[in-house]
């Protein structure tokens, strides 16, 4: 049997393990290793990046596939201006390039695209085209895809907490009204609901300043693989991995016959 074929059982093997019914909604994702991917092969980062690109492309697929409905992705994050210049520069001709490449493939997908984040530092050819597809996939109900470019978790919320502050300074609200609620309502993520898994490849055990108010109750699973080597079967793993987790937030769980902790407290 050939490599190939090998591949495709395990894959099928895999996913049949998935319970369809449990699949996360929302799945949020920072994209972390293309540099270091490259590097360790002798290229130029450049190659992790577009080798990134292609994954991202096979994840979008996996995840709809799978019946989840909001994908969201790290691309770029406000620390990312302190990289080399070149890289920045050529990460935001990519953005351009790939935009301009695959939004038709990915409207004619019934994907809708969100773009989370500053734009404002980004140049206006970059800009008109991000403007664009969000205009012509705004209708689309199928799968949201957002991207996360010049977005931190940080600045999200400092963000909110002034368009909260300067309505309760004008009188438009009052400060005992402000709740969680209505601090959603503010978001950049607003009307989307939680990522219920968030997904970080590379290894590394951190959040990066990503999404710090929406993933509050996320499970998160970190894998060691660079994200040019992650695959639709990597991203099975992390699905089942996901499914074997018992959410409480903040509970605890009821097994059979247990008494309440009243019950069980010693009469005094």
């Amino acid at each position: 049997m050939s490599l190939e074929k090998i591949i495709d059982k395990k894959k099928k093997d895999l996913s049949t393990k998935i319970d369809k019914q449990k699949v996360p909604e929302h799945v949020a994702i920072i994209m972390d290793g293309n540099g270091r991917w490259a590097t360790k092969k002798g290229l130029p980062r450049s190659y992790g990046h577009n080798k990134g690109v292609n994954v991202l492309k096979e994840i979008i697929k996996a995840s709809k596939k799978l019946g989840c409905k909001v994908l969201t992705v790290y691309a770029f994050s406000t620390e990312n201006w302190t990289r080399p210049k070149k890289e920045v520069d050529f990460l935001i001709n990519l953005f351009a390039e790939v935009l301009k490449n695959e939004i038709e493939e990915i409207h004619q997908e019934y994907i809708k695209m969100k773009f989370i984040g500053d734009l404002t530092p980004f140049p206006e050819k970059l800009k008109k085209i991000i403007f664009s597809s969000e205009s012509l996939t705004k209708n689309n109900k199928t799968f949201l895809l957002n991207v996360c470019v010049n977005y931190g978790g940080r600045q999200e919320i400092v963000k909110v907490a002034k368009e909260l502050a300067l309505k309760s300074s004008s009188g438009e609200i009052n400060p005992s009204e402000v709740n969680e609620e209505l601090f959603n309502s503010e978001l950049l993520t607003q009307g989307i609901k939680d990522p219920e898994l968030l997904i970080r490849t590379s290894g590394e055990k951190r959040i990066s300043n990503f999404l710090l108010w929406q993933l509050a109750y996320s499970e998160i699973y970190i894998s060691d693989v660079l994200w040019p080597d992650f695959n639709e079967f990597e991203f099975h793993k992390a699905i089942i991995d996901y499914q074997s987790r018992n959410r409480r937030f903040g509970g605890i769980e009821s097994l059979p016959n247990e008494s309440s902790f009243e019950d069980s407290k010693c009469s005094s």
